[in-house]
C-alpha cells in the first residue's frame, strides 16, 4: 500500500427500521417477517437482526439490524431484493417505514419517538452498571477454560476473549432489554 493512498476505516453500523402494520394485517406482516428476515441474514456483512415486537397500545415494530460497515448496510437498504420486499409489505402498513443508522453505542440510547434525549450522565451510569458486573464476571466464568492455555499466551486471549464476550452480551443481549426497562428513568 503505498502512502498517498487514503486508507478507510468501516465501523459497524446499526440500523433501526420501524413499521406500523394496520392491525387486521398483522398475521400477513408477521408472515412477510418470516421471509424477510432469512434474506437480511444473507446479505453480505449482515451480523445479526432482532425483532421488537409492539407491547401496550404501541403498534410499531422495531427491526434492529447489524451490519459490520456502513457499505454492507447501504448495498443491503438499496439491493432489488430488498426493494421488491417493501413494495410487498407497503399495503400492509399504516405508512412509510422510518430508517434510522445509528453507528457506535449510540442506538442503545435511542428515546421513543415523544421524549427527548437521554442526559450524558444518565448513559454513563446505566452502561457503567451493565459493564461493571460483567467485568468480574465474564473472566470468573472464562477461568476455566482460559486455565488450560499457554502461560505466554494466555496475557493476549484472557482479555481477547473477555472483551468480545463482554461487547457482545453489552450489544445484543443486555442493552437493548436494560435500556427498556428502565426508560421511564432514562427519558424523564
Amino acid at each position: 500500500m503505498s502512502a498517498s493512498m487514503p486508507i478507510e476505516i468501516d465501523s459497524a453500523v446499526t440500523t433501526i427500521i420501524l413499521q406500523r402494520p394496520i392491525k387486521q394485517q398483522i398475521h400477513a406482516y408477521e408472515n412477510w417477517l418470516k421471509e424477510m428476515v432469512p434474506l437480511a441474514q444473507r446479505a453480505a456483512g449482515h451480523r445479526g437482526v432482532n425483532v421488537i415486537r409492539p407491547h401496550g397500545e404501541n403498534d410499531e415494530y422495531t427491526i434492529v439490524l447489524h451490519f459490520s460497515s456502513e457499505a454492507d448496510l447501504h448495498n443491503w437498504l438499496e439491493s432489488d431484493i430488498r426493494r421488491q420486499m417493501i413494495e410487498k409489505v407497503r399495503p400492509l402498513l399504516h405508512a412509510d417505514e422510518q430508517i434510522d443508522v445509528k453507528t457506535g453505542l449510540e442506538f442503545w440510547f435511542t428515546p421513543p419517538a415523544s421524549r427527548k434525549a437521554a442526559p450524558a450522565y444518565k448513559q454513563f451510569l446505566l452502561t457503567w452498571s451493565a459493564i461493571f458486573p460483567l467485568s468480574i464476571l465474564i473472566p470468573w466464568l472464562l477461568s476455566p477454560f482460559l486455565s488450560a492455555l499457554p502461560a505466554w499466551l494466555a496475557p493476549l486471549v484472557k482479555p481477547l476473549m473477555t472483551s468480545m464476550v463482554l461487547v457482545g452480551l453489552m450489544t445484543f443481549v443486555i442493552m437493548p432489554r436494560y435500556v427498556r426497562w428502565v426508560a421511564r428513568w432514562l427519558y424523564q
